[in-house]
């Protein structure tokens, strides 16, 4: 038969070993034979509700109905369970399993296998554990180191972590450091490098240093104060990157701003803006709105519902502007589209067609269509062949040439 030593409610008790249970009333107080005493239990602590222990507790098991509070480090072979309560630990704790009702707070290191707490969760020292699920709020002033982590509400972690699968249903801001898969509901903040696997928020995403990672899949901003490599980014509102962005593709709903130089191996997709203050290098370009960089290259095409802008030029095998809009530095291109009414400068290209009321400086290409009401303000220069629409105006006569001019 099991021993079993018993404080009585509102008692007060000073024990050393216990070879078997202890069982603890309400109200009861628990001391060790010294100040900086452990007392050892070689069995089952059982707590009726508001336990205090005045030192360190080790044992197999605690059990507790309500708040239990311990003045020193907590050592548990195997499981805690709180049930309607809350756990207060003044030092180190360690278990395998850990389950408390409402709240969880440990003044040092946490160490266990899982951890679930109905509440807030608190740890000012390093968390370690493989499962970690806290129902309100996540709070680690240290390193925090898991499998899974899931917070319902808000997670911080004010230092690195190392974390497999994150899912936090509100708001999550940490230190940097290794999480493979990132998915929060409202808003992820990131105050040192970072590296992931994918992520993704419902709100807003803040970052800073160096960042390197998959997928990053956002529903409002996206806001980089460093480099950033990516796979693909696709983002419902806006991309704001202080550094150099490097990836696969990106999809952007709203605008982007960069400023630093940008470099994809797939396509730049934008309903709204690009501002990119040094260059563009990918393989295609799709902007709703403007588009401005030093300059623009696509391996493949440029299509631009607005403006470009670039101090070097933009340069793609297929470009496209659109109706009423506006190219400000020189295009090369093997096959380019002036839309009505648009206005450019000098154009490069094997093939040009300048729809009707359209305006340029001066064209220099292979094969030229100027539709009909087109003004060119400079020179025309073609190889092969030259079409003229009616009411054309040309500032010179169009030449014929061998050669075109680099």
């Amino acid at each position: 038969m099991t021993e079993k030593t018993r404080a009585p409610p509102r008692s007060t008790l000073t024990l050393d070993t216990v070879n078997g249970d202890l069982e603890i009333g309400e109200y009861a107080l628990v001391k060790g034979t010294t100040a900086q005493a452990k007392v050892n239990v070689h069995g089952t602590v059982y707590c009726e509700g508001h336990g205090t222990f005045e030192c360190s507790l080790s044992a197999e098991n605690l059990e507790a109905e309500d708040t239990v509070t311990v003045h020193g480090d907590l050592e548990i072979h195997d499981s805690v369970e709180v049930e309607n309560g809350s756990l207060e630990v003044y030092g180190n704790m360690t278990a395998k399993n850990v389950d408390v009702d409402r709240s969880l707070h440990v003044s040092k290191d946490l160490t266990a296998d899982e951890v679930e707490v109905g509440g807030s969760l608190k740890v000012e020292g390093n968390t370690k554990a493989e499962d970690i699920e806290a129902g309100g709020t996540f709070e680690s002033n240290g390193e925090v180191t898991s499998e899974t982590l899931e917070v319902g509400g808000t997670l911080t972690v004010k230092s690195k972590a190392d974390v497999k699968s994150l899912e936090v249903g509100g708001t999550a801001k940490l230190t940097g450091g290794s999480i493979r898969e990132i998915d929060v509901g409202g808003a992820f903040e990131s105050n040192g490098p970072l590296e992931f696997e994918s992520i993704d928020v419902g709100g807003t995403v803040r970052l800073s240093g160096k960042n390197k990672g998959g997928d990053i899949e956002v529903g409002g901003t996206l806001t980089a104060k460093g480099d950033l490599e990516f796979e693909d980014i696709e983002v419902g509102g806006t991309v704001e990157i202080t550094g150099i962005a490097q990836g696969r593709g990106m999809e952007v709903g709203g605008k982007v701003d960069i400023d630093g130089s940008l470099k994809l191996s797939g396509t730049l997709e934008v309903g709204g803006r690009v501002d990119v203050s040094g260059e563009i290098a990918t393989q295609n370009i799709e902007v709703g709105g403007a588009l401005r960089a030093r300059k623009a290259e696509a391996e493949q095409r440029v299509e631009v519902g607005g403006s470009i802008t670039t101090g070097e030029g933009v340069t793609a095998r297929f470009l496209e502007i659109g109706r009423r809009g506006e190219v400000h530095g020189p295009i090369r291109a093997d096959e380019v589209i002036i839309g009505r009414e648009a206005r450019v400068e000098t154009v490069y290209g094997k093939h040009i067609l300048l729809r009707s009321g359209a305006e340029a400086d001066n064209l220099y290409g292979h094969n030229v269509t100027i539709e009909s009401h087109c003004n060119v303000h400079g020179e025309v220069q073609y190889t092969d062949e030259l079409k003229l629409g009616e009411n054309v105006s040309l500032n010179k006569p169009p030449q014929k040439v061998a050669d075109l001019p680099a």
